[in-house]
């Protein structure tokens, strides 16, 4: 008897991108339509809510249509449907919250709950296989986050950032560069042609938690760019960008090597928007060598932005530990992991 394929329908709206995937067994992509607003909101210096909403309204329809018709696949070859509904923009969430709900209730499928952070992490299932345990270190646009992975589908962090994400950093800081929104390829790109001249703030870099925090580092650059234009200096912009990344990147090392030390694993995951960073991959294969046991595991570049694909991946795994949701699902803005009890450390 022919095996039934494991074929889940996954919707991302959590922002700027509205994205259907298509996804088989967990990690082999048939399809993965992502529809970007990046120009809509460039203008702006970045994302505003009302706008990524009407956007997301006027695409996920087509979304469906096209990623169907990519996997050349039917509804009626589906096992799931897979959404974000949280963290994220509600507005842009209950777009694709909504739209997972009308075609689970028209065709009678099971609905999967998914958190998009889950998604970034499990983005990294399309680079190798997933093995426990594990973590990650979860770096975006609005999260930087570093994540205990106990067995598939079972999440708890351990450190997080106290004020500004990594993400939200390079942004504000690229607005001060004059560079266009998002900044923090462009900014990693600088980075690699200047030096750590300016010597930033290094923020709890050598306190007793995994936690981050990147708002003084923010203040310190802006203050050297404000104070130089004061007084009629002008700053090497390589430089600035070299310095800013290289207090980044020490930051998120430091503390991941700190965890790596105190939780035995089997893989360091690395995922979010900012994973795309070169120096922070460089600086990780370099500090990974100290730990033989451990495997990097970095998702794919092409995937570390925000894309239904590895909603499906996550959603996948969800759906194989039984959860599904009901009609009653809503968008939650605010959902975050469960914190892992400092007695299990």
């Amino acid at each position: 008897m022919e095996r039934k394929r494991n074929l889940i329908l996954a919707f991302e709206s959590s922002c700027d991108e509205t994205s259907v995937a298509v996804i088989e067994d967990g990690h082999k992509i048939l399809s993965n339509i992502v529809a970007t607003q990046i120009k809509s909101h460039e203008r702006f210096g970045g994302v505003v809510p009302e706008v990524a909403s009407r956007h997301h309204i006027e695409q996920i329809t087509f979304c469906i249509k096209d990623a169907l018709k990519e996997a050349g696949v039917t509804y009626a070859d589906l096992t799931a449907v897979a959404v974000t509904y949280g963290p994220g923009l509600v507005g842009s969430l209950l777009v694709g919250v909504t739209a997972a709900k009308m075609v689970a209730f028209a065709h009678g499928l099971p609905l999967i709950p998914v958190n998009h952070m889950a998604g970034h992490i499990y983005a990294a299932r399309f680079a190798g296989e997933l093995r426990f345990p594990a973590l990650a270190l979860l770096v975006s646009g609005g999260h930087t986050e570093l994540v205990y992975l106990a067995g598939p589908n079972d999440f708890a962090i351990i450190g997080e950032t106290r004020d500004d994400a990594a993400g939200e950093a390079y942004d504000k800081v690229g607005r001060v560069l004059g560079l266009t929104y998002p900044a923090g390829k462009e900014i990693d790109a600088l980075a690699h042609e200047g030096q750590d001249t300016f010597g930033f703030p290094r923020a709890m870099e050598n306190d007793d938690n995994y936690d981050f925090s990147f708002s003084g580092l923010k203040s310190a650059f802006i203050n050297t760019v404000h104070h130089a234009d004061q007084v009629g200096e002008v700053l090497d912009k390589k430089d600035l960008a070299a310095s800013f990344q290289q207090s980044v990147v020490d930051v998120l090392a430091e503390k991941t090597v700190k965890a790596l030390k105190n939780y035995p694993v089997k893989q360091l995951i690395l995922a979010g928007g900012v994973a795309a960073n070169q120096g922070l991959r460089a600086r990780l294969d370099q500090e990974l060598k100290n730990f033989a046991k451990v495997e990097l595991l970095k998702a794919p570049l092409k995937y570390c932005g925000d894309n239904a694909a590895m909603i499906g991946a996550a959603g996948h795994a969800a759906y194989q530990a039984g959860v599904v949701a009901d009609l009653a699902l809503n968008a939650d803005p605010s959902l975050e992991f469960d914190w892992l009890e400092e007695q299990e450390n």
